[in-house]
């Protein structure tokens, strides 16, 4: 009978490319299948700024991250599932609209209201009507940033978008919108100009005829933030949003910034809003439906970063009852007049959704994610279980295995996660993960040759942290703090996110950049400079940040400064380096001299976020440059392959309004290019002509940096955390005329013996069970059946797979190992697939397990292939392909002192207990037919005979009886599974034990049995 082989494939979404190899041959629209991406963590969440739910659907809750898309939980935040992936053009979640009438209806509006530099533009409106198990678009896709969204009380086709607007550029998709049949139209009901937008809607409870919306004027450019202006402010309409009319008693009449606005039902005519003002800035309350206004807290802490923050909330119940959500969380009992700070699990909070049946449950969300409270704030869900981290750049160790390195926005220090587990213990729900100095603007760089010291950063100051003490040494170049200052008052301009580079020639020169290029040769005790400014330098972009009302100088806005450094790998002392505002220098002397080599048309003041050296060539570079920041939404990707001295602009493929975030070139193939963009990646195969979406199953989120790595693809998101594409041999293999072969089998890259837990698919971070990676392409579907074989060094077949589906025709291969039965059978398998395309299969590392009397010889409880060389051969329509790969040792164990030699020797002895095993279930299996036949045969003697046998085999029923020789050999198997080992001498011993027992019972059986040739002893 067949069986199911467990084995690991990656799920198979349709990848179709137009591969160009050389310049003469191309092949179009080819389909690449298993090739996929694993999440890798961190589980710490990122930044929420948007949360919901339903009274009547306690324990159902949403939130929407600013970069990770919108969230599910239904066990009251135990666990969070994300139901926008595939769905949502835009992973930035502005608002969250659920139908007061209809908990099944939702409207999300896209891109996050708290505009700070990092901030992802929206892609409209997206409605579900099954409580988000799908989406459909239903527009407003220019709106660039939604505030609000409000639901009519009792028609869930009714809904109003309050439209902030592009933040990046004037734009008139903005304003308040209307929608009366569901999204399928939209009427811009209020418009003020195309620099002023609304950031907050609420109706009257009760009357829903009565809307007030919150005017506000935000801008974004690279070097500040805007926020505020003469038409901000309040309006308010009577007719269910015909016609509205501007509040103005009371209220502020001159700078007015962002405002929130909240309703309790408990009193329908009392309104609050938080307003950012000059003068007058504060929470007003008016009693009378916003006809007439007072100021009531002037208290500083509840408008401390409007633009980023802002939020106000009624408690439903009790009109008196009011939060702000600040830096800190903030709670009035007395209608906004005084305020006590209550703790959540993470500061700099953003919004808050209180449950109108049980206002003692709140969700509330935070720069760490969201929280829910089931007793008004005393006790929060974890944000531990939140994959939604927002990642400035990757950088790689060289332990084992490898660990990922970058700044997470929005929380305390860097991070490092690993590839997979670093031991082999049970994985929690959060991973695995590290601080490792610096803050969260990272970035964070192992040394290499010793990974337990970090280079980090934290908002342009350097440092060296220690894993082992988790000591942090500081070496801040000019020792000066850069908040507060206009940024040409400043000796050293650093950004917040200051790049950190180490040479790839001598792991002692360590770069850092402010305007200038500084070098440390001793762990950044001493520092020299050795460039001259970089930057653009204008001096009207040298100003102080925030304007016209709040002021906002963290460096985030610091311009003309150094973003991107980066030394040849194939020239000593050539050093490119890119500024945030546009130059692009090069040095060939170690920094003696500089050229400027900013590609020629290229429009001024675009961020250099990636310069990257050619692997293979010291002439030839790449550059990505930003200017989405400068309303300018083209990629930007350039060439050069004389040292900067001309460029060529390469995007062909890649969507006008996909900025371009970061570009590598493969080290293992030249021209294999991967690219990273604002809405996913790209992948190009013939140096930069032609680019095809390489996005398979990745969620849409910025791809902020790009590493090849061992031959894995690893990426960092700003929102989703790290992603690793496994082995990416398969692209650098695949070539025009191959690929026009019937069959092709590649050659499988040589793979570790490692011991770790796996996780279910799905799971966020993902660790696949340990395997060897199997790739094979098919022209077309074959006629007959595929078959993979693995084969050990001596050509053995030790395992072997089939797409054949039918019990009656299981397909038998000979074993020449000596094992049970004579023959291996090839087990039916779904991973192995037979459709057009290219294919990838995981074999497990494993042999064969124990015979059963189904004649299923699965791989569970069998023992790993020990390290050495094998072979993939696979057959399709009887041609057959063959390709040689190595498994290769641990080397952790390696270094604790177990040999090859010794797992070698217990691969054998665990191979010789399989075979004991099998021959004695198959043992068993005869004698428990013959004692049936000799009790229907009433044979008493007979039946007693066989009786006598079958108790020494198996165990009798019953709690805690005696194991018998079944369950002693599956004991004793089970004992060399547990690691790497030179197996101990009592094993030998206990084996030659159990293998006597069991010819002692093949003696005994031939008395009756006769000779059997399945029953011979075991020498």
């Amino acid at each position: 009978m067949k069986y199911k082989a467990k084995a690991i494939v990656l799920f198979q979404l349709g990848l179709w490319l137009s591969i160009s190899i050389g310049a003469q041959n191309t092949i179009s629209t080819q389909r690449f299948t298993g090739l996929e991406y694993r999440s890798v963590g961190p589980t710490r969440g990122g930044r929420v700024t948007a949360v919901g739910g339903h009274q009547a659907t306690p324990g159902t809750f949403f939130m929407g991250a600013s970069g990770g898309g919108l969230w599910k939980t239904t066990d009251y935040g135990n666990a969070w599932k994300n139901v926008s992936d595939g769905f949502f053009a835009s992973p930035s979640i502005g608002a969250i609209g659920i139908a007061p009438s209809k908990p099944d209806v939702l409207y999300v509006g896209t891109g996050s209201d708290g505009l700070r530099s990092n901030v992802i533009s929206g892609k409209g409106v997206y409605k579900s009507s099954n409580a988000g198990r799908t989406w459909e678009n239903v527009g407003l896709e220019k709106t660039g940033h939604i505030g609000a969204v409000e639901v009519h009380p009792s028609d869930p086709d009714i809904a109003f978008v309050a439209a902030i607007g592009n933040a990046f550029q004037p734009n008139s998709d903005r304003g308040v919108f209307r929608t009366r049949d569901g999204g399928k139209n939209w009427e811009k009901v209020l418009f003020l100009s195309d620099t002023v937008g609304f950031a907050d809607l609420e109706f009257q409870p009760g009357n829903p005829q009565v809307l007030y919306a919150a005017a506000w004027r935000a801008e974004r450019r690279p070097w500040t933030i805007i926020s505020g202006g003469k038409q901000g402010g309040i309006y308010k309409s009577e007719d269910g949003g015909n016609t509205w009319r501007k509040l103005v008693t009371g209220l502020p009449n001159d700078l007015i910034g962002k405002i929130d606005l909240a309703v309790s039902p408990a009193d329908p005519k009392r309104v609050y809003a938080l307003i950012e003002a000059l003068p007058g800035g504060g929470l007003y309350r008016s009693n009378d439906a916003g006809e007439s206004w007072s100021l009531v807290s002037s208290n500083r802490a509840l408008l401390d970063r409007p633009f980023y923050y802002c939020n106000v909330t009624a408690n439903p119940l009790n009109a008196d009852n009011v939060f702000v959500n600040a830096t800190e969380f903030w709670r009035s009992n007395n209608a906004g007049r005084t305020w006590a700070s209550l703790d959540t699990p993470h500061g700099d909070e953003h919004d808050l959704w209180i449950n109108p049946a049980d206002t003692l449950v709140w969700i509330e969300s935070n720069d760490g994610g969201a929280n829910i409270t089931r007793d008004g704030g005393r006790n929060w869900s974890t944000q531990l279980n939140q994959p939604t981290a927002e990642l400035y750049q990757v950088e790689i160790d060289d332990q084992f295995p490898y660990w990922m390195y970058a700044g997470q926005q929005d929380n305390g220090t860097t991070i490092a996660v690993p590839s997979f587990p670093p031991y082999d213990s049970p994985i929690g729900p959060m991973g695995f993960y590290l601080p490792t100095g610096g803050c969260e603007t990272g970035p964070a760089v192992p040394k290499p040759g010793n990974h337990n010291i970090v280079y980090a950063n934290c908002k342009g100051c350097f440092s060296v942290y220690d894993k082992r003490s988790g000591q942090e040494r500081n070496y801040f170049v000019g020792a000066t703090n850069i908040y507060g200052h206009k940024p040409n008052d400043l000796k050293f301009r650093f950004q917040r996110v200051s790049p950190v580079h180490v040479s790839p020639h001598n792991p002692k020169v360590v770069y850092f950049g402010s305007q200038y290029l500084h070098r440390t040769l001793d762990e950044g005790q001493t520092w020299e400079t050795i460039s001259p400014d970089l930057t653009a330098n204008e001096p009207d972009k040298q100003v102080i940040s925030g304007s016209p009302i709040t002021r906002d100088v963290t460096g985030e806005e610091y311009y003309s400064t150094i973003y991107e450094i980066r030394e040849s790998s194939k020239q000593a002392g050539q050093i490119w380096v890119g500024a945030n505002d546009g130059p692009i220098y090069v040095t060939r002397n170690n920094g003696k001299t500089w050229q400027n080599v900013t590609p020629a048309g290229l429009p001024k003041g675009g961020r250099v976020d990636c310069i990257e050296p050619s692997p293979h060539r010291a002439d030839k570079a790449y550059a990505a440059i930003l200017r989405y920041q400068l309303g300018d939404w083209h990629p930007y990707l350039y060439k050069t392959e004389d040292f900067g001295q001309s460029w060529v602009l390469i995007t062909n493929g890649i969507p006008a309004d996909h900025p371009v975030r970061t570009v590598r070139e493969d080290p293992g193939r030249e021209g294999l290019l991967f690219a990273g963009t604002e809405y996913g990646m790209f992948v190009s195969f013939d140096d930069g002509q032609n680019w095809q979406p390489f996005q398979r199953n990745l969620p849409i989120t910025p791809i902020t940096d790009i590493k090849v790595h061992r031959g894995d693809l690893v990426l960092s998101t700003m929102g989703r955390g790290f992603w690793i594409m496994d082995n990416v041999e398969a692209l650098r293999q695949v070539s025009a005329s191959a690929l026009t072969q019937p069959s092709l089998l590649l050659k499988p890259r040589d793979q570790y013996r490692l011991r770790y837990p796996s996780n279910a698919k799905g799971t966020e971070p993902y660790y696949p069970a340990p395997g060897v990676q199997i790739d094979y392409w098919l022209k077309d579907a074959p006629k007959g059946e595929v078959t993979l074989e693995i084969l050990n060094a001596q050509m053995q077949t030790i395992r072997a797979f089939t797409t054949q589906n039918n019990p009656r025709d299981t397909l038998r291969i000979p074993n020449r190992a000596g094992m049970a039965m004579g023959f291996i059978i090839a087990g039916f398998t779904d991973a192995l697939r037979k459709t057009p395309g290219l294919h990838r299969f995981t074999w497990d590392l494993r042999h064969l397990g124990p015979w059963d009397r189904l004649g299923n010889r699965v791989s569970r409880g069998a023992p790993m292939a020990a390290p050495g060389q094998y072979y993939a051969k696979l057959t399709v329509d009887g041609v057959v392909s063959m390709q040689g790969f190595n498994v290769l040792a641990d080397p952790r164990m390696l270094n604790a002192g177990v040999t090859v030699k010794d797992m070698q020797q217990q691969e054998t002895l665990a191979l010789q207990i399989i075979e004991l095993e099998s021959r004695s279930r198959i043992l068993g299996s005869t004698i428990t037919q013959e004692r049936n036949a000799a009790q229907q045969k009433n044979d008493a003697n007979l039946q007693a005979f066989y009786t006598g046998l079958y108790a020494e085999l198996f165990m009798a029923e019953g709690r805690y009886m005696m194991p018998r020789l079944l369950d002693q050999v599956a004991y004793l198997r089970s004992m060399l599974d547990q690691g790497d080992q030179k197996p101990g001498k009592d094993t030998f011993v206990r084996y030659d034990e159990l293998k006597n027992w069991y010819n002692r019972l093949v003696k005994q059986s031939a008395e009756k049995m006769g000779n059997r040739k399945e029953f011979a002893p075991i020498d």
